[in-house]
Parts: C-alpha cells; sequence; structure tokens
C-alpha cells in the first residue's frame, strides 16, 4: 500500500499499556508481511486472537491442473453459466492455475455468509463483475460494487454480505503480495503523476465494527489444501482500533485512466497490480490510436516468455469472434496469437471502443483445471482459420 491509515481508537505508542474501561490491557497484534520488513499494520482487541475454543476436523479442499493437455489456444466459455455453487467457498470454481497464482469463477447463490474465512498461504484480489454489497474484516467494512478490485492481504479474516441478486466475482489467489505497479511509485511509495490512478482512487474500509458479543464464532481457515476449521468464543471482529500500511481496499477498474497514443500500445500500458512472476490489466473504454495511418487491432504478437489471460468483463471486443460477456481466453507461450481474420481491416477507422477487461498475464506456464476443462470450446484453436 501507498499509505498509512488509522481507524478508532489506539495508544499514543506501539507496544504500550492500552487498558480497557475495567483496567484490563486491550490485546495487540502485529500483522506484518516479509517477517518484519515489509508493510505491516497494529490491530487491537478486546480479547486475545490466540485464545481458541475448539479446532475440528479439517478437510480437504481445491483442484489439480491437467498438466498433459495438448498445447493450444484455449476459451473457456463461461458465459453461459448462471451458478456454480450455493455456498461462498462450494461456489469458488479455479479453471487455471499455477504455483504463484489461481484464477477462480465464483457466483454464489447464498448471499451471506454464516461464518469467518481466512486465506493463511495466499493473497486474494476479487473481481467484481456482478453485484454489490459489502466486505467486513477485522479492518472494518469495505463497501464493494460491480467494477471493483477487491486487494486481501493474506491472514485477513473476512465475510461477503451481498445485496444483488446476481453475483459474479473473480478470485485471483496470489502466493506473492498483490501490489501497485513499482513504475508508477516515488521512492517514497506516493504514487506519480503519470500514473493511471491515484491515492484518492484507493479506498480502505470506510467504518470500524467492533463485535463484542460472546458466543461461537467459526471461522474457516485455507492452507495447505485443507480448510481448517476453528471455533473461537468470540468473534474475531473485536477491535476497538488499528494503525498502519496493510488492510483490504478496492479499486474500481472504472477509475484506471487508460493511457493512449499515435500508434498501438503494448499491454504494460494497461498494467494494474504486480506480483511475483505475474500483473493484472485492466483493459478499459479508451480512444483508439490516432496516427493517420494507425491500424488500431492489435498485431500478433509470440509469447516467447509468458502465459495470457483475458477475462471479457463487457463492450464489443474488437480483435476477437465468438468471444461473449464471462468468457476466458487463454494464450500460452509458444504459439503466436493475435486478431481474428477480418477485424483488422474492420478497425480501421475506429476512433475509440467501449470494451472492459481483466488481463492476468503470467511468467510460468498457467494449466486449465479439472473443472475448467468443462468449459473448453473445442473449437478455438481453429478460429484463426476461415
Amino acid at each position: 500500500m501507498a499509505y498509512y491509515v488509522k481507524k478508532g481508537n489506539i495508544p499514543p505508542k506501539r507496544h504500550t499499556q492500552f487498558r480497557q474501561p475495567d483496567g484490563s490491557l486491550y490485546a495487540e497484534e502485529l500483522v506484518s508481511s516479509l517477517g518484519f520488513s515489509g508493510i505491516y499494520s497494529n490491530l487491537y482487541h478486546i480479547n486475545p486472537p490466540t485464545r481458541i475454543k475448539e479446532i475440528k476436523k479439517s478437510v480437504a479442499y481445491g483442484t489439480k491442473p491437467d498438466k498433459d493437455l495438448t498445447l493450444q489456444q484455449i476459451h473457456l466459455n463461461t458465459s453461459g453459466v448462471k451458478n456454480t455453487g450455493s455456498d461462498f467457498l462450494d461456489s469458488r470454481k479455479v479453471l487455471l492455475m499455477n504455483d504463484d497464482v489461481s484464477m477462480a469463477l465464483c457466483m454464489p447463490s447464498r448471499k451471506s455468509m454464516d461464518y469467518y474465512y481466512k486465506n493463511a498461504e495466499a493473497d486474494e484480489l476479487l473481481f467484481i463483475h456482478d453485484g454489490s454489497g459489502y466486505m467486513y474484516s477485522q479492518f472494518g467494512k469495505l463497501k464493494i460494487q460491480a467494477g471493483d478490485y477487491v486487494v486481501i492481504p493474506r491472514t485477513t479474516i473476512y465475510k461477503l454480505e451481498w445485496e444483488s441478486s446476481d453475483v459474479r466475482y473473480l478470485t485471483i489467489e496470489s502466493a506473492s503480495p498483490i501490489e501497485t505497479v513499482s513504475r508508477y511509485r516515488n521512492q517514497l511509495g506516493q504514487l506519480l503523476e503519470h500514473s493511471p490512478y491515484c491515492e484518492r482512487d484507493i479506498h480502505p474500509p470506510q467504518e470500524l465494527i467492533t463485535e463484542e458479543t460472546k458466543g461461537d464464532y467459526h471461522v474457516k481457515i485455507k492452507k495447505g489444501g485443507y480448510i481448517h476449521h476453528y471455533v473461537y468464543d468470540h468473534s474475531p471482529f473485536d477491535l476497538v482500533g488499528w494503525d498502519g500500511f496493510l488492510y483490504p481496499y478496492t479499486l474500481s477498474i472504472h477509475d484506471f485512466e487508460p493511457i493512449t497514443g499515435r500508434i498501438h500500445q503494448p499491454p504494460p500500458v494497461h498494467q494494474t497490480f504486480q506480483a511475483h512472476n505475474y500483473v493484472i490489466c485492466s483493459f478499459v473504454p479508451r480512444l483508439f490510436d490516432y496516427h493517420p495511418q494507425a491500424i488500431p487491432a492489435p498485431y500478433n504478437h509470440s509469447n516467447i516468455d509468458s502465459d495470457e489471460v483475458l477475462y471479457y468483463v463487457e463492450g464489443n471486443f474488437m480483435s476477437r469472434k465468438g468471444i461473449d460477456r464471462g468468457s476466458f481466453t487463454l494464450h500460452p507461450g509458444g504459439l503466436p496469437h493475435g486478431p481474428h481474420p477480418g477485424t483488422v481491416e474492420k478497425s480501421i477507422g475506429a476512433k475509440e471502443t467501449e470494451e472492459i477487461a481483466v488481463m492476468l498475464d503470467t511468467f510460468k506456464p498457467l494449466y486449465v483445471t479439472e473443472e475448467g476443462k468443462d468449459f473448453m470450446d473445442k473449437k478455438y484453436p481453429m478460429s484463426w482459420t476461415e
């Protein structure tokens, strides 16, 4: 994160006495990254966060990649999917994955969670395609709506509450921290003037929620291929205050300001986030190239060291045929890809595009999962042959 946030009540100095009305100490918790070398926040609990009531049996959870799939251009046609499961975790259908990152489609029918969730092994990024609601965490109440990227640091305990009947979102799980782009920042971490977004576009939790009641509070923790079930006699949202640089936040794709030029700009101008061995980019409505001989359609491109995923959100996807809202395409390294036949000539003279898409580019091969294979469009590899 690029800036400091404070919510609720905190003592004037870290690691000093901070007492409750009855004279007992509040329990301080440091949530830190990269050991003690990365960003961190200090949290102040009514109850010690270490106090456990019960540990229940762990349950295996996850899917496997198909590493034997023939090298080919891939279209996962999920545009017609209406529901991927009832529960928050059950509905998380991982379609693409490698050791660095995974990408899941989530369309739960149940709009509220009767438990809390913690990912103890990965940072998460949600992209909200359809729906609106709230994310509640130790850090407070965060409004989420269509178009939002929701960045969630690992070990954040949270639950989602949806207001909409139709909910569709992506979940990207990351083995490394998801960060703003380093070339957009100055040496002190502030976003630069030429960055396509700034701190005003980044929204931390708006309101601290302090839950003081006692009872059975169920927290499901994901780690090591299992969901681990912990029960506490107090809410994990028992904070009276926190401060620091580590917290969940939203950044809307609609607040990303596109970078354009006289000729076609390469995908790095659309970069929105960075992580180890992959990047996330945002394609948004923008003016096309303004050179008098410009070709708006992208040129053919051979990835020699990366795999490229596009998730199609809204609009008319000028360089593609047979792609619908909600489709995924995977163009793997080792194969050239480019505009479909006829789309190059058709693009000439176009002045702007209204398309919206999310791109995931990885520097290690991505694999379709066993669940993802159910959505494969078998005709797609031959779609460049008229």
